[in-house]
């Protein structure tokens, strides 16, 4: 009988310390949306839109009033999950489009890969697009101990796929099932949270598609928006409907399983909503819609360099560690690697220089950011760069210009201060010049051009009545185009 409570005693001592341990080392559920609008949470002023599971989340945490990220899906997944600017290694410039074969460079050492070598579980259950063409670009192959989702940028919410090709995966096998891909999403998220215990943290990298493009919801979620009369703005309301339910049972997951006071969660958006259709996906043509995302006070939106492209709305909740208030330090999407790195005791010497900085004081409690510069994005044609509160945007394509914004008296970007401050101008104008000396080739263009010179069969010209075909179709945009760099003032406000 001592022998047995002996035993019963060290492994009561045992799980207690394995408990202990995991107590220091957070669970962390990140949890992304997709091109939804600043303004499209009701914790940021959305009136027609509830969203009261993201905003309980906000009301009890953090929320985060100058949270970066990039303008565009891919830059900004690949700069969460490298901690580096996509610049660097050649995703700065537009998504990776799904016939292309490229994908986030391989040397790079993710946030996954430095978590699971901290004893994290990590798992990826939603949209990746971060390479889709390879299998070694797949997040199993890059530190996801599970994957379920898809890989590319855009897919039809009830197919699961883009132009009759399947996308959807669970451990690299092809998955066809019914469903609504935000239910799905949800549902594996609750399902894999009931299988965790407490003894070894894990990581849960929850990246839903909403509300990206197509528009597409549920008749039971359209139904309860009959007030909204624009019908895309109903659709996409409905979308944001289902996206916080989802939310709400994952929380309720948590809480159910015992894990929520040991559990980070971060929500934010991939960037800002979409004002201008040639950003607005590839599956339909949307020059005619009218477009539902919602950015508030900001200028701009996907794709622009302006705030309400790369200004997105974001708060962090941790029962206990967190204090409720608005948080008004910058912080970066590229800030996250080294913050949950810190927080699971991992090592990042395994990762190439990093251009995250640890912001956990500046989450936690308010303090000052270490964070001083903002690098919206360095490209070819344009680059952006925030110090304090100057911001410079820089269009280097004929004709050239430059905007130059004090954000703390000029949050909306109304007045141009560029030609009263050419000294403030020319030392930003070098700091991204500098930069740009350190970019790798964008892999975007570097491909357009490629496929767009690639030989094939001539398009020419016929005297007969039937003329051929034209080169490029009636929606064609050249790389120079809006889209690309020159004339954002195209699709400012809305």
């Amino acid at each position: 009988m001592k022998n047995k409570l002996a035993v019963l005693s060290i492994l009561l001592a045992a799980s207690v310390a394995l408990t202990a341990v995991a107590a220091g080392k957070p669970n962390i559920l990140h949890i992304v949306a997709d091109d939804m609008g600043w303004k499209d949470v009701s914790f940021n002023g959305a009136t027609d839109i509830k969203t009261p599971n993201i905003d309980a989340l906000a009301s009890g945490g953090a929320k985060l009033s100058q949270f970066y990220a990039l303008p565009m899906c891919t830059p900004t997944r690949a700069c969460l999950m490298t901690g580096r600017y996509p610049f660097r290694y050649g995703l700065q410039t537009i998504v990776i489009p799904g016939p292309a074969g490229y994908g986030l460079d391989m040397t790079e050492y993710l946030l996954p890969q430095t978590l699971k070598d901290a004893g994290y579980k990590t798992a990826i259950i939603g949209k990746w697009h971060l390479g889709h063409a390879d299998v070694k670009y797949w997040p199993k192959q890059r530190g996801f101990d599970y994957a379920y989702g898809a890989t590319i940028g855009e897919l039809d919410y009830y197919t699961h796929g883009d132009a009759g090709v399947l996308d959807w995966f669970r451990d690299n096998k092809p998955v066809k099932e019914k469903g609504y891909a935000t239910q799905l999403f949800g549902k594996d998220a609750v399902k894999y949270i009931n299988e965790q215990s407490a003894d070894k943290p894990f990581y849960l990298y929850l990246a839903f598609n909403a509300p990206h493009t197509p528009y597409q919801a549920p008749q039971d979620y359209l139904d309860r928006f009959k007030n909204i009369a624009e019908p895309t703005r109903r659709t996409y309301a409905a979308m944001m409907s289902c996206l916080d339910d989802e939310i709400g049972k994952v929380v309720a997951a948590l809480d159910q399983k015992g894990l929520r006071e040991n559990t980070l969660i971060i929500f934010h958006s991939d960037n800002g909503g979409v004002r201008n259709p040639m950003f607005a996906g590839q599956m339909t043509d949307l020059s005619k819609t009218v477009l539902p995302c919602d950015n508030g006070p900001y200028r701009g939106g996907k794709g622009e360099l302006f705030e309400g492209g790369c200004r997105v709305a974001a708060c962090a909740n941790w029962p206990g560690h967190i204090k409720p208030q608005t948080v008004d330090g910058l912080i970066h999407v590229a800030d996250l690697y080294p913050t949950f790195a810190a927080l699971a005791g991992a090592s990042t010497a395994k990762c190439k220089p990093l251009d995250g900085v640890n912001v956990w004081d500046t989450i936690a409690s308010g303090k000052a950011s270490p964070r001083t510069e903002v690098i919206y994005n360095i490209e070819p044609f344009r680059g952006a760069v925030r110090q304090g509160d100057w911001k410079l945007i820089w269009r280097s394509l004929i004709p050239t210009s430059v905007d130059l914004y004090n954000l703390a008296e000029d949050p909306y970007e109304k007045n141009n201060l560029a030609a009263a401050n050419p000294d403030k101008v020319a030392a930003m104008q070098d700091r991204l010049n500098k930069l740009g000396t350190e970019a790798a080739k964008p892999l975007g263009l570097v491909w357009m051009v490629g496929t767009s010179m690639a030989h094939g069969k001539p398009a020419i010209a016929s005297t007969e009545k039937s003329s051929a075909a034209p080169a490029v179709d009636s929606h064609g945009h050249s790389i120079t185009e809006e889209g690309f760099g020159e004339t954002e003032a195209v699709a400012e406000h809305h």
